[in-house]
């Protein structure tokens, strides 16, 4: 196997997003994922600890937004590399090994998971994998390789929890056509059994704590997340996978049906945007599915190119000329007030909407997209918090702390500010409780100090915070003292999972 062209593609990949990640600043999440590294346990509330970790270890010697990137980069390059590999397992030579790398490096939404740290990032190289090696088993390789296969499972879904609909997809599609043969093989047994091995600590976490997770998602359902209905879906997959670009993918689930080896990878391709439709699932989230199809795509085109090199030529100059469009979406390599007029500009051109891409009610309604945003601010925010904790008086400074409305307020003041407390009801700050603090002098980051409530004895408007461009902007910080009630009775009625 002629693996030259997969080298190149992963070194072109990494290079863009070497020079172009460590940009703006650090993502809430990313701030976020830090924190409850620092903190490792078998699971955390909202994900599986494979990130999180990895995200701890590469601050290990200080803050470094570049580092930090690094990670999701050599993911993504590795994601490029077996792209490549399934071009060929497909039967494509260099014109379409070259084509797919192309497709996959400017692919926006796994450009965007190889630009920043996320659960998405894993599989960017781990499901394109996982159906590399069944595609191989199906044609005959070495059944041995379902351990292979059973080990890339459970490292994916100690990474994100959506791996699940992706491998159940894929046996459905199996499922349906003769190849479904391979499956009763002992080793395929042998290689589930270890998947589910790597995944059972996680499991019995989230079995421990009620399964957070799930009510995670529920609650996410009921008013936080946007519901997209079946045309919406469908059109929003479009856009993440470039629109001009998505063609490719489009012919490469054609083309799969019409191969009667490949088509259970046709069937688990609909498989899986039927159960995010029915499990109402975020356009993301069947994404990293998206290098297998490109893959096939490229194997056709090459085909019908075959004769023509001008054709060839032609295809080419339309991928590198109309794939870079939708980069500054993924990538933050424009300054904010270039990529504001660069948004509105194609946007207005394509007439697309900015709230066709919303996944959340509320998010994108700034100047920036919602991921934009959310890396601004939040240094200058620890440090505006932190200037009023050490304000205080020693006294108050002595049993005082910080409480923030989400993890991002949160995880800013513990990672810029590590000398100042906090504590929050999201997510996993809940579970890590009220850390031993009574209550009695707070610094309320955007809220009330509990008014409704009467909470406390006194309460007053410490400052304001604003940021340009972030997100969290113009947000009350208030200085609350003297509370009625011990912070440890009321911490269990708080619990924000969403």
């Amino acid at each position: 196997m002629n693996s030259r062209v997969a080298w190149i593609a992963a070194a072109v990949v990494f290079l863009l997003h070497a020079l172009g990640n460590a940009h703006y600043g650090f993502f809430r999440d990313e701030l976020y994922f830090i924190i409850c590294g620092r903190h490792p346990q078998f699971g955390y509330v909202d994900q599986p600890p494979l990130v999180p970790l990895l995200a701890a270890l590469t601050q290990a010697g200080g803050h470094s937004l570049w580092l930090l990137r690094i990670v999701p980069a050599l993911f993504a390059a590795a994601g490029a590399y077996v792209t490549v590999l399934l071009t060929i397992e497909f039967g494509g030579g260099i014109f379409a090994q070259i084509l797919a790398s192309i497709v996959f490096l400017f692919c926006p939404v796994l450009l965007s998971f190889g630009g920043k740290v996320g659960p998405d990032e894993v599989g960017l190289f781990t499901w394109p994998l996982f159906g590399y090696l069944v595609l191989r088993i199906v044609k005959g390789a070495d059944s041995r390789l379902w351990l292979a296969a059973g080990v890339v499972a459970g490292i994916s879904l100690q990474s994100k929890y959506s791996v699940l609909f992706f491998l159940a997809a894929l046996i459905l599609g199996l499922l349906l056509t003769p190849q479904r043969s391979v499956l009763r093989d002992r080793w395929c047994v042998t290689g589930a059994l270890v998947a589910a091995a790597i995944a059972l600590p996680n499991f019995l976490w989230q079995a421990y704590y009620h399964f957070p997770m799930l009510e995670l998602l529920r609650n996410g359902q009921n008013g936080k997340n946007v519901i997209a209905g079946p045309l919406l879906y469908l059109a929003q997959e479009l856009l993440i996978t470039g629109l001009f670009l998505a063609p490719v993918w489009i012919i490469g689930v054609i083309w799969l049906f019409s191969r009667p080896s490949y088509r259970w990878i046709g069937y688990a391709y609909v498989v899986i945007i039927l159960e995010m439709l029915a499990f109402h699932g975020k356009h993301y989230y069947p994404a990293n599915i998206y290098p297998i199809v490109i893959a096939a795509g490229a194997v056709p085109i090459e085909a019908w190119t075959s004769r023509l090199v001008v054709a060839r030529v032609a295809v080419v100059a339309y991928a590198l000329l109309l794939g870079p469009l939708f980069v500054p979406f993924s990538l933050p390599i424009l300054p904010e007030t270039t990529f504001i007029a660069y948004q509105n500009r194609l946007f207005e051109i394509l007439h697309i909407p900015r709230s066709a891409l919303a996944t959340e009610h509320g998010r994108d309604t700034g100047a920036l997209p919602g991921d934009w945003a959310d890396m601004h601010g939040w240094p200058a925010m620890a440090t505006t918090i932190a200037r009023i904790y050490t304000g205080l008086s020693p006294a108050q400074r002595a049993q005082a702390v910080v409480v923030a409305s989400n993890y991002g307020e949160a995880a800013a003041v513990e990672f810029f500010t590590p000398d100042v407390p906090v504590i929050s009801r999201h997510n996993q700050y809940w579970l890590w409780g009220t850390r031993g603090y009574s209550g009695n002098v707070i610094i309320d980051v955007n809220g009330d100090c509990g008014a409704a409530q009467h909470l406390f004895r006194s309460s007053k408007l410490a400052t304001t915070f604003s940021a340009p461009y972030a997100r969290e902007s113009a947000i009350p910080i208030m200085l609350c003292t003297g509370i009625t009630k011990p912070l440890s009775e009321i911490w269990p009625s708080v619990k924000l999972y969403v």
